[in-house]
């Protein structure tokens, strides 16, 4: 896009690129970021999050730095974590890690914490870490048997999807909604405008249904 500077997305997420698609930025490329998310030992859920936001940021601008194209590109990561007290859940990949989420999450409140990181094109990192408080009804063998079933929790933070099917399992929620989807908007917005990156260049071009 002529006329703004290039905004680089270090996720293959299609989550938070709906998200940042829905504050009206169009990223110009995407970089996923290939680190080891494995916690490391005593690692605090918060700690992770900040942590593995950088290292996405770190690696994406390593590959930006040999694209000529994107060089001197604002460059967005982000990472969320879902925990129980100081416990932190996988991003399940198999039947049993969900299930077990699901039912560690049962009838308790838990915290959605997204670490986000920017980097400027000066190279400059700018970081935020938010948290958001959740609480699950108490789900029933039948509730998560079905959820299962549904296939919406794969390669999900805790388990579950909160934009969809797992939205009806929430009793209440302190915060960020679009922090617990992937990625805080406000405070992603509010990044990237603090440090320069046009923010508004495409609203006259969005159409909302």
């Amino acid at each position: 896009m002529i006329g703004r500077p290039k905004l680089v997305l270090a996720s293959g997420s299609p989550r938070r690129l709906g998200l940042i698609n829905q504050a009206g930025i169009e990223p110009d490329a995407l970089r996923p970021a290939d680190i080891d998310e494995v916690p490391k030992r005593g690692e605090l859920p918060r700690a992770l999050a900040t942590r593995l936001a950088r290292g996405k940021a770190e690696a994406a601008l390593n590959q930006v730095r040999l694209d000529e194209e994107y060089r001197a590109s604002y460059i967005l990561a982000a990472d969320t974590v879902v925990a129980v007290g100081r416990r932190i859940l996988p991003k399940a990949d198999l039947l049993d890690e969900a299930a077990q989420c699901l039912r560690l999450l049962s009838g308790r409140n838990h915290r959605v914490y997204s670490g986000i990181c920017l980097v400027t094109p000066k190279e400059t990192f700018r970081q935020r870490l938010v948290e958001t408080r959740v609480r699950f009804k108490r789900l029933s063998s039948d509730d998560i048997e079905a959820y299962l079933a549904s296939g919406e929790w794969r390669g999900k933070a805790g388990g579950y999807a909160v934009q969809g099917i797992a939205g009806s399992f929430v009793v209440k929620m302190v915060g960020s909604y679009t922090n617990v989807v992937g990625l805080p908007l406000y405070e992603t917005i509010s990044l990237l405008s603090g440090e320069g990156f046009p923010i508004r260049f495409g609203w006259l071009n969005t159409v909302t249904m």
